[in-house]
């Protein structure tokens, strides 16, 4: 199931409430991109780039593209002040050592254990993996933001992953179109639903177990 366009940013801004002051954040391709089109520049958010960027901006003005600054996808950005410019090995390095406190990534599938799969369907064509894996066992915490089912409406929040996983036990929050479901050690628990659904139609597009927080909150 495809999402549109206020969906998308609809997901985006409810994971940028996630984001405190002064984090250092990793933003995957797709969806996870608008995430930093929420956050206020006095939130002091560093925004991390595998290809060498901490300080990441919003998207330039159109005519205003900087042909030596983008981001890891390969789209131009432009950078807030104190910003640093490194090599990707460093990039990588910051990641490793776990200087990066939340990475908000995309999903193909995503399993009641939080393992991750992200990167690549068999049979079809992929660019990489990318720092995809890095970032899912490495950051401190993981937002996986996707749609809830695939466009064959097959749910892709799952028992078990069976598409090649990225990383396991790694995703600690998922953002969805429908609900916003935290990964406990217990297994997956329904913190919000996105009115007009109810726990039931998340539950029904939900291919794992799912247990409803005591405080449920629907969002409007």
């Amino acid at each position: 199931m495809g999402m549109g366009v206020e969906e998308r940013n609809r997901l985006a801004r409810r994971a940028a409430e996630e984001i405190e002051d002064g984090m250092t954040v990793n933003l995957g391709i797709g969806i996870p991109s608008l995430v930093a089109n929420f956050i206020p520049p006095e939130k002091g958010v560093m925004f991390h780039a595998e290809n060498g960027v901490l300080g990441m901006g919003k998207a330039p003005e159109k005519g205003m593209e900087n042909p030596n600054l983008c981001n890891a996808g390969g789209f131009p950005v432009t950078v807030v002040p104190g910003a640093s410019y490194f090599d990707s090995a460093m990039a990588f390095g910051m990641i490793r050592g776990g200087y990066v406190d939340l990475a908000v990534l995309g999903g193909l599938e995503v399993s009641a254990a939080g393992d991750l799969a992200n990167w690549i369907v068999p049979g079809k064509r992929v660019s990489g993996i990318g720092g995809a894996m890095e970032l899912a066992k490495k950051a401190r915490k993981v937002i996986v933001l996707m749609s809830h089912t695939n466009k064959d409406g097959d749910p892709k929040i799952v028992e078990q992953c069976s598409l090649p996983l990225t990383a396991s036990a790694c995703v600690d929050l998922i953002i969805t179109e429908l609900a916003v479901i935290e990964v406990t050690p217990e297994g997956l628990v329904l913190k919000e639903v996105a009115a007009p659904y109810t726990a039931e139609d998340v539950r029904a597009r939900t291919g794992a177990g799912l247990r409803v927080a005591k405080e449920l909150l629907t969002v409007e």
